[in-house]
């Protein structure tokens, strides 16, 4: 069977797409043909049906509208697809010129993967969405990330061992990869959630990538942006390239590439960041996460840069006391940050509005963004410049120009797409508004024409009228037809019986203007439009610079905002070595609690270690807070070194250049790793590469094993903390053996949390003292979780004949088994029933409503009697 024309092309075009499925444009639907359109069906929940056949087996397709594909693009890249786009790029009109079986031309106009999406609805408004790229030279590791929804260009030095804490920080969708050379990297980004795309190798070559980022910076040298090894250029070049790739040459605007130093931001790597819940809870998304407890942002841009800032705390003590300098000016000045506050709320996301005008993606409405983030940026210069805010604010002004264009050519409310009409504001464009009047207004326009002809010939009847025919004409009586044909500016058209009619080349030209005027109205528009785009554009650094400013106000001032509304105080953060919290708090937590009205019991750390290690060794029942009294410490250490007050009455903390955390029990059953290895795994990558000026929570150390091999490693563990890392460690355990370790290490001290027993029951106090726990609890925790108290009882008796064992010289575990009757042929007896019927038979009888005090004291005697 031969292939049709569009079939043909529809192969020609999926052959371009390789593996991505490929939405091909058929009018108002975008259809999948074959294989893309099964996978694409069941992968909407979208019908399967065919269309005709393909040597000799029927064409599977499926279909989505194109005003909703947007959604359909959303499902499918959350599943782990690639979409090819091919347009129409030519009218139907203008195939049929090429005859009536003419396939509309169409191309691929954009690839559409993880990394390189820029519309709001499939992404994050207050997250970033990375696109990265990872090369290595001669054994040196370079790893260059882009946002191409905001512009954000960043990269780095990453060696192979750094590159999964890396991908981690920075919650990349998509890297990049040099095809031959993936298998260690890509397992790598896998294990941190990113979708991995091989690239040619040529793509990585260090002098072409050079070559490509002059070009595309307009600059005969890259110095001015950094010193950039080969293994940067390598990475920054394929970026691009693949950038360029996917968008089908229509570059996103890209600011220079900023060089990350080595050393200056606080290194966390993905098991710590899962632990701590930085920015995804555990269950998924940010509910239950630190940022989500803080973050009290009013504009999108603040909401990333408050994200990029928990997950890569500085280390410069300059940078973070600049911070929170101008965190005190938004605490002391309210009614200042009151009003910045009130104005941020109105700022759209300009970065994200520029990228798209920038790929030709946008709308009216992103022009409208620029308009109100420039017209914000200029009344919060006016209001601040004159306070003693610590901030440059210089990029918020020299954009009046284009701010009063842009208010002057937008309507006040402009539509979504260009194509529904009516961006342009009335008065803009002198053209627009005739053509406008026109299109609306027609009628009145021949009216108007009418009334001046009448009036010019002196014969009130004359008509301006229409019919299919003849289009508009003027239609007078024959009486008055010699008086018409006198004046040279009437053509005669036809007589009739009764009628004489004309036409003027005026009225011709009005009908011709009047029959575009809706097609006209829309070029000029277009036209306008791309003015305004291009003069956008070519302000772009400038506005990008303003957008920034934007943003770190609205981070100050909601740090601030939380800082008062939560009796937050500012951190001492110096170059020394020291962690000094008084009545610090867990932030999530104390969150958590006040919705249901309960207080969080503050606690203090001393954790200073001027030689040598500190280390706290602490001990407690279950549920008692331990884990809480860990976690709040590190992400004290987190949101001081990011530049906010801390949940606490004062702390003074010694910049911490790594933190670790090793909390919880989880298992990676896919990579064959039980809970107890990933432990392991965990603590070992601590041991290895912890320094002296780390932060090292660990809890639990050791339980995932035999209780003889956990205590060897937990103690182990400990003492190469002390003796080689020399860090700053706070430890939980059970194990109560290792607290005789305070007294032989020099820097460590014991540590736990109160409880109080009453009646055979714990109560937490949740308050971390010097000293060593003597027990656990677990047989109360138990108790507490709802354990039968058949079960609780039977453990009680367990527990006190292992102590007594222990007492009495280390009884072997079998000798006390065969004392224990659990373990014996016969069942333990059942439990004595309750001698309840007669008490049930009395209350039968009484009715409580009824009853005097005395007669109900009375009933309660007499029941005491029954039982």
């Amino acid at each position: 069977m031969s292939v049709t024309p569009m079939m043909a092309q529809y192969l020609e075009i999926k052959a371009e797409a390789r593996d991505a499925l490929l939405f091909y444009r058929m009018g108002d639907f975008y259809e999948l043909f074959f294989d893309d359109a099964a996978e694409a069906a069941a992968a909407l929940d979208i019908a399967l049906t065919k269309r005709g056949q393909h040597e000799g087996r029927d064409i599977a397709m499926c279909g989505v509208p194109v005003h909703s594909a947007e959604s359909y693009l959303m499902t499918l890249i959350r599943k782990g697809f690639r979409v090819a786009v091919a347009e129409q790029l030519e009218p139907p009109e203008e195939a049929k010129k090429r005859g009536s079986k003419a396939v509309v031309a169409r191309g691929i106009v954009r690839l559409v993967t993880p990394g390189t999406l820029t519309e709001d609805t499939l992404l994050e408004a207050r997250a970033h969405n990375y696109l990265a790229a990872w090369a290595e030279v001669r054994g040196e590791g370079a790893l260059a990330w882009v946002d191409i929804s905001t512009g954000a260009f960043h990269v780095a030095a990453c060696p192979q061992v750094r590159l999964g804490p890396d991908l981690a920080r920075l919650g990349v969708r998509e890297i990049v990869l040099a095809e031959g050379e993936t298998e260690a990297p890509a397992a790598i980004a896998a294990e941190q959630g990113a979708a991995v795309t091989p690239l040619g190798r040529s793509a990585f070559d260090s002098a072409s990538a050079a070559t490509r980022l002059k070009a595309l910076f307009g600059v005969g040298s890259l110095d001015a942006f950094g010193a950039f090894g080969r293994a940067e250029l390598g990475a920054m070049g394929a970026l691009v390239e693949y950038v360029e790739l996917t968008q089908r040459g229509k570059l996103p605007l890209l600011r220079p590439p900023r060089m990350e130093a080595a050393g200056t931001l606080m290194a966390i790597d993905g098991a710590t960041r899962r632990n701590l819940e930085l920015t995804v809870g555990a269950v998924g998304g940010r509910k239950g996460s630190l940022l989500w407890a803080i973050d009290r942002t009013v504009t999108a841009g603040g909401g990333r840069l408050l994200e990029r800032r928990i997950s890569a705390p500085s280390t410069d003590v300059d940078v973070i006391r600049g911070r929170l300098d101008a965190v005190d000016w938004a605490v002391t000045d309210e009614a200042s940050a009151g009003e910045l506050r009130d104005v941020l709320r109105r700022v759209p996301d300009m970065d994200r509005a520029l990228s798209r005008l920038s790929l030709d993606r946008g709308g009216p409405r992103d022009l409208a963004a620029i308009r109100g983030g420039l017209k914000a940026a200029e009344t919060l210069f006016a209001r601040l410049a004159q306070t003693d805010l610590p901030l440059d604010l210089g990029d918020l002004t020299g954009q009046e120009a284009l701010r009063e264009t842009l208010e002057a050519a937008l309507a006040a409310e402009p539509p979504m797409h260009l194509r529904d009409g009516g961006a342009i504001a009335p008065g803009f464009d002198a053209e627009l508004d005739e053509v406008r009047t026109l299109r609306d207004e027609g009628r009145g326009v021949i009216a108007a024409l009418q009334g001046r002809y009448a009036e010019a010939t002196g014969i009130a009847s004359l008509k301006v009228k229409h019919n299919n025919v003849l289009g508009y004409f003027i239609e007078t009586t024959a009486i008055h037809a010699d008086r018409m044909r006198a004046n040279d500016t009437f053509i005669h058209r036809q007589t009739t019986a009764n009628q004489v009619r004309f036409t003027t080349v005026e009225l011709s030209d009005l009908e011709t203007r009047i029959l575009n005027a809706g097609a006209r109205a829309q070029d000029i528009e277009a036209r306008l439009f791309a003015a305004l785009r291009k003069q956008v554009i070519d302000a772009a650094p400038a506005i990008f610079a303003a957008a920034r400013v934007l943003a770190e106000l609205d981070v100050t001032a909601s740090l601030a905002d939380l800082a008062r509304g939560e009796d937050w105080c500012r951190p001492n953060v110096d170059r020394s070595r020291a962690f000094a919290v008084a009545a610090g708090r867990h932030p999530v937590v104390e969150r958590a609690l006040k919705s249901d009205g309960v207080p969080f019991v503050a606690n203090d750390t001393e954790l200073t270690a001027e030689d040598g290690a500190a280390i706290r060794l602490l001990t407690g029942p279950n549920m008692a807070g331990k884990s809480t009294w860990l976690r709040q410490n590190a992400l004290i250490a987190v949101l001081a070194q990011m530049g906010s007050y801390v949940p606490a009455d004062s702390a003074h903390i010694g910049v911490v250049s790594q933190l670790f955390s090793r909390v919880g029990a989880s298992d990676d059953l896919a990579r064959g790793r039980s809970t107890f290895m990933v432990e392991m795994v965990e603590t070992a990558a601590i041991l290895n590469q912890a320094d002296d000026r780390a932060l090292v929570i660990l809890d639990e150390i050791g339980r995932g094993t035999a209780t003889y091999d956990g205590l060897s490693i937990a103690w182990a563990t400990l003492e190469h903390l002390h003796d080689v890392n020399r860090c700053r460690a706070l430890f939980a355990t059970h194990y109560h053996e290792m607290t005789a370790l305070a007294a032989k290490l020099d820097g460590a001290e014991n540590a736990t949390v109160a409880v109080r027993e009453w009646e055979g029951d714990v109560i937490f106090l949740h308050e971390v003292r010097a000293g060593a726990a003597d027990r656990s609890y677990g047989v109360q925790v138990a108790k507490l979780a709802g354990l039968p108290d058949a079960v609780v009882a039977r453990a009680r008796a367990v527990l006190e004949a292992l102590e007594e064992g222990e007492r009495s010289g280390g009884a072997k575990p079998k000798a006390i088994i065969d004392d224990l009757p659990l373990f014996a042929t016969t069942p333990a007896p059942a439990p004595k029933p309750v001698k309840d019927n007669a008490v049930e038979a009395r209350l039968r009888d009484v009715l409580p409503d009824t009853l005097s005090p005395r007669e109900a004291l009375d009933l309660v005697y007499e029941l005491k009697r029954l039982v």
